[in-house]
């Protein structure tokens, strides 16, 4: 494993920052004490700090080298999520309701490695931006913050983003080129009927009812709309209606997400929900709205950029370490919106936990801190690679 020998003499304090960032999460766009606690690091290591692209991103710049030299983006995002922790650490959530259960905190700390090493070392030439991005959950920093003009005020020729994937052996990389994670919409169907006695069920307009066929014909669209080659998931995972055991109630609201990889598919998707959704209604005789929300476009790697991540991912952690033909998965990640601007890559890191406590998205989730000086290494040699002195 070539960690930077200076990377790995940062162990302890980049394991104090995770922890420290663990401590205090915050989420979409409210992450205030983070972006504070992020930016005085950032100030200690001389680098140039903008504050304020999507209320709380900051953007540190280190250049090197005279004239107008490249300049590439390296991406962490900072939120956390709607979870109550429950792994009882020290350094446990302190803010109720309130969790680093996707790792984010980890990513900040190996980023944040990576710029105090190249901030104190000579061996690269150009412009790096280090960008810490609010809001990857759901709410979509990543767009926000490239519609308020992030690649006009920091050119970049390409962005490249490092997400943990505990299912991985430890300090492992991973990365596929092309669509590596799916495109995510929302959807909101409300189904409003008459409400009335459950013992008179032909005095009334059944939305329970409905909403049973509605939910079963959502999933003939995969089964029987969609070419077998291709892929798309639709999800209802919402369903709320009715009050008592007697009664019917008056309405019923569905909802759920798709995903899927191509434009294509996409429209053909939202187009078939849509028309199922007018059956149904003129079926039973009942009332449906459907709002459809295209969330995060697909992931997209380029050839070039991918190969200059492997490139590095070899370099820290050698070939037989280093997935290069990963399948695509249908999760989705707001980095999207930065690489429909700019050629870029995604890697994964592995965290070496694929038990309880390493699956994303839980209350017992914790982030490896051993990886922490690897995945920082991972963005050194990046840079270092990329913009060879």
């Amino acid at each position: 494993m070539a960690v930077h020998d200076k990377i790995a003499a940062m162990m302890e304090e980049m394991t104090q920052w995770r922890r420290t960032l663990h401590a205090c999460p915050e989420t979409a766009f409210a992450e205030k004490e983070t972006s504070d606690y992020v930016a005085e690091r950032l100030r200690s290591f001389g680098l140039d700090i903008d504050r304020g692209l999507a209320g709380t991103g900051i953007v540190a710049t280190i250049r090197r080298g005279t004239g107008s030299p490249p300049a590439i983006g390296l991406r962490s995002d900072m939120d956390a999520l709607d979870i109550t922790e429950a792994t009882g650490l020290p350094y446990a959530s302190r803010n109720e309701g309130k969790m680093h259960a996707c790792g984010h905190d980890g990513h900040m700390s190996m980023l944040l490695g990576a710029a105090k090493y190249l901030a104190g070392s000579d061996t690269f030439r150009g412009t790096v931006h280090f960008i810490f991005q609010p809001a990857e959950e759901n709410e979509g920093g990543g767009g926000r913050m490239v519609r308020e003009g992030l690649f006009d005020r920091f050119p970049v020729r390409s962005v490249f983003g490092l997400h943990n994937f505990p299912v991985l052996p430890e300090g492992t990389f991973a990365v596929c080129k092309g669509p590596m994670m799916a495109a995510y919409d929302v959807f909101d169907i409300e189904i409003k009927g008459k409400g009335g006695h459950a013992a008179t069920p032909q005095n009334v307009k059944d939305p329970i009812l409905a909403s049973a066929y509605l939910v079963n014909l959502l999933q003939s669209i995969v089964s029987r709309d969609l070419n077998p080659v291709e892929a798309a998931v639709i999800s209802v995972t919402e369903i709320h209606g009715g009050t008592s055991y007697n009664i019917i109630p008056g309405s019923v609201r569905l909802r759920g997400t798709t995903r899927h990889f191509l434009p294509a598919v996409q429209d053909m998707v939202e187009a078939r929900m849509r028309e199922i959704c007018n059956g149904v209604s003129a079926s039973f005789d009942i009332a449906i709205d459907i709002t459809y929300e295209r969330r995060y476009p697909p992931l997209v790697n380029t050839d070039q950029e991918t190969d200059a991540a492997m490139r590095a991912a070899t370099l820290v952690a050698g070939k037989d370490r280093v997935f290069t033909e990963i399948k695509p998965v249908m999760t989705s990640e707001d980095f999207a919106f930065l690489l429909q601007e700019k050629p870029g890559a995604y890697m994964g890191i592995g965290g070496g936990n694929p038990k309880e406590t390493g699956r994303l998205h839980q209350a017992l989730y914790d982030f490896n801190d051993r990886i922490l000086p690897i995945g920082a290494s991972y963005w050194a040699t990046l840079v270092e690679t990329l913009l060879p002195k």
